[in-house]
């Protein structure tokens, strides 16, 4: 077990609230690059500052990070952000391995998902924010097998997907396909900032409720960054 991983298992066991966890699985392909990522970065860096700043939330949301460009990486594992209080810097490169990515993203909520259960600790209904600029272009088979898990978790009530395609040339078919419960959205321009004001509002609201509830998402929030 490496240092971050044991210090991420002590927190569990020295704060043991119930846990949200929210895994961003972005697109960081080279066309990505210039104005796109720079505001990325920025919706970002404003997510974990909006959560830091929630007493509640900053305990309870533990954000992962897992990028596909070059190549597909988890460059923020699950922790609160009283451990990982800083967003990392995204970097533009590379294809389109979305596929890749998601499988990734869900190998490591499954992973935390069993430290949250071996600990006793209780956590909501997991996040995934997938947010991408363009077509899938990685292996097809690591593509089907994530829609496959995607709509097994999503039909079976444990996960939340949240599709966001970036831009005209973003296949809003595939984000469809990957997501059988919730439609996927189109940025407004490069309105990330916008979009994560909402999303650090959600998480905050989902940390006054308890894990099971129903906790119904500002709908009318979504007109601000989303294109109707």
């Amino acid at each position: 077990m490496s240092a971050n991983d044991l210090i991420r298992t002590q927190d569990l066991v020295n704060n043991p609230v119930p846990r949200i966890p929210v895994c961003l699985c972005l697109d960081t392909s080279a066309s990505m690059m210039g104005p796109p990522i720079d505001e990325l970065n920025q919706g970002v860096q404003l997510f974990f500052n909006s959560i830091r700043e929630d007493t509640v939330a900053s305990y309870m949301a533990e954000i992962g990070i897992v990028t596909f460009g070059v190549n597909v990486a988890c460059i923020a594992d699950f922790a609160s952000l009283k451990i990982q209080p800083n967003a990392p810097l995204l970097q533009a490169a590379g294809m389109t391995p979305m596929g890749e990515a998601i499988n990734l993203a869900l190998d490591l909520l499954e992973a935390r998902k069993k430290e949250y259960k071996d600990k006793g600790v209780e956590y909501y209904q997991p996040w995934l924010v997938l947010m991408t600029d363009g077509v899938p272009n990685g292996d097809p088979l690591q593509l089907a097998r994530a829609e496959n898990r995607l709509v097994d978790l999503v039909n079976e009530k444990k996960l939340t997907i949240f599709p966001i395609g970036i831009g005209s040339a973003a296949d809003m078919a595939t984000l469809e396909a990957l997501s059988p419960r919730r439609k996927p959205l189109k940025l407004q321009g490069l309105k990330f900032k916008d979009f994560f004001v909402w999303l650090s509002q959600s998480v905050s609201q989902t940390s006054q409720s308890r894990p099971g509830d129903i906790v119904p998402l500002n709908s009318n929030g979504i007109t601000s960054w989303c294109e109707i």
